[in-house]
C-alpha cells in the first residue's frame, strides 16, 4: 500500500508502508514494529518483543522448511505470553510464565505456522495474549 508523505517545506513524496519483514537473525522489536508480519525462515532465531503496551500487535510466521525451523517469540524478562492454542489433535495453554518464550517446535513445524499476539499494557503474566495461531506452539521450558 502506498501513501503520501508531506514534508515541512511543503513538498509531497511517496512512500511504501511495510507490512511484512523477513528476519534472518535474532531480532529485538520495537513498538514501531507493531502491526507488522514477521516472517522467519532461518532456524533457531529468537524474536524479542518490546515492553508490552496496550494495542501493540505482532504476527509471526514460520516460512522455513517443514521440520527444520524452530522459532522463538520471547517477551522481556518481566513479562509473559498467555493464551490457548487449539489444533484438531491438541490444546496447548501458554500460561504466561514470565521470561518464557512461545516456541514453534522444530520437529512439528510446518511452513506457514503462525502466532499473533496482542499487548495488554499489563505487567507480568498478562502482558501479552495470543489472539490467533496455527501449528504447534509450546511454552519454553
Amino acid at each position: 500500500m502506498d501513501y503520501n508523505i508531506s514534508y515541512s517545506n511543503g513538498e509531497v513524496g511517496e512512500g511504501e508502508k511495510v507490512y511484512a519483514v523477513v528476519v534472518t537473525d535474532n531480532t529485538t522489536l520495537t513498538a514501531n514494529d507493531s502491526g507488522k508480519i514477521i516472517l522467519v525462515g532461518t532456524d533457531a532465531k529468537t524474536i524479542t518483543l518490546p515492553a508490552s503496551k496496550a494495542g501493540l500487535t505482532f504476527t509471526f510466521v514460520n516460512i522455513g522448511v517443514a521440520g527444520n525451523n524452530i522459532l522463538k517469540v520471547s517477551p522481556v524478562s518481566t513479562e509473559g505470553i498467555s493464551g490457548t492454542i487449539t489444533l484438531a489433535s491438541s490444546v496447548v495453554v501458554l500460561d504466561g510464565t514470565v521470561n518464557k518464550a512461545a516456541i514453534n517446535t522444530k520437529a512439528t513445524s510446518k511452513t506457514g505456522d503462525s502466532i499473533t499476539i496482542l499487548g495488554t499494557g499489563l505487567a507480568g503474566v498478562n502482558a501479552w495474549v495470543v489472539t490467533s495461531s496455527t501449528g504447534i506452539w509450546a511454552r519454553e521450558a
